[in-house]
């Protein structure tokens, strides 16, 4: 049985395929190993599927192309080793320092990197936001949303999901790294023109902006700034403003909503009324995220 190695020090950052998160020295280096789990059947929906966007071992395969290891705007941090066994697989990252870098600078890098060219490998993801909302289907959709004074803006939304989600499938897509949040972009690269990015667990490709509305629910300036960023960072010729702000909006509505009902679904059975926990320390920073929502939310409501 696989087991971590002595010295190895636990970080956060265990995901449903991920075992553990560890930082280490190897050969003087200062690096950090992440462990994958084999799927087993009682793991989430696709996860032996390539294409799906919770394939177990996508990580390691992004890791062993070096699709991504020298791509403009963002890459990935360098690969020091990845081990194989009947139980799962051992990645091993250089590991990155850490900065604090401003979101116009964090979106002009994806913007860069959306113009890559991942090729045909079949394990990149398709369809993210689809696959995520079709999980939250299965669990009955927005359930605890519906309780909340927000229940008939959700509950438009949550109808018309397929509406935007075709809207989204008709705009340009392009390379995204599908977690972009700033904390899996710690670090620049040694000339400082790009960005270095950790968990590439969803790259494939998706709708213009996409990556941006994700990036923009971890950020402190608000969607428009890095929409000009982002664009001004593509291409010419790929994709207008407007395409870019569909897209991002698109991510961003959806996902902070999802966010949100998980976040009450965990306190709802608690003692009191629902209305009670919306300050609750595990929920506050959710309903945040939504109502800096509040403009975008409007105008898919339009």
């Amino acid at each position: 049985m696989w087991q971590p190695e002595p010295g190895w020090r636990p970080l956060p950052g265990a995901g449903p395929a991920t075992d553990g998160v560890w930082s280490a020295t190897h050969l003087g280096r200062e690096v950090v190993v992440k462990r994958l789990r084999h799927p087993d059947p009682h793991d989430v929906p696709g996860a032996l599927l390539p294409g799906d966007v919770n394939y177990w071992r996508r990580a390691a395969d992004v890791a062993l192309s070096g699709v991504v290891a020298a791509a403009p705007g963002l890459r990935e941090a360098p690969v020091v080793r990845v081990d194989e066994d009947d139980e799962g697989i051992t990645l091993v990252h250089e590991r990155v320092g850490s900065h604090d870098a401003p979101g116009p600078w964090l979106a002009a890098c994806l913007g860069r990197f959306a113009a890559v060219d991942l090729g045909a490998h079949r394990w990149l993801a398709r369809d993210q936001l689809r696959s995520r909302l079709a999980l939250v289907e299965r669990r009955g959709g927005w359930r605890t949303l519906a309780r909340t004074p927000v229940a008939d803006i959700a509950d438009h939304l949550w109808s018309h999901r397929s509406v935007w989600l075709e809207r989204s499938d008709a705009l340009p897509q392009v390379a995204q790294h599908g977690d972009p949040s700033a904390a899996n972009i710690p670090g620049r690269t040694p000339g400082g023109d790009g960005a270095i990015a950790i968990d590439w667990a969803h790259l494939g490709r998706g709708p213009v902006g996409a990556d941006l509305g994700y990036l923009s629910l971890a950020t402190r300036e608000e969607v428009e700034p890095l929409v000009q960023a982002y664009t001004d960072a593509l291409p010419a010729g790929l994709a207008s403003p407007d395409e870019v702000l569909t897209g991002a909006r698109v991510m961003a509505v959806y996902t902070a909503l999802t966010r949100l009902d998980w976040a009450l679904a965990r306190v709802a059975d608690g003692e009191g009324a629902l209305a009670g926990k919306f300050r609750h320390p595990s929920v506050a920073p959710y309903i945040h995220a939504m109502q800096r929502q509040v403009d975008h939310i409007e105008a898919l409501l339009g």
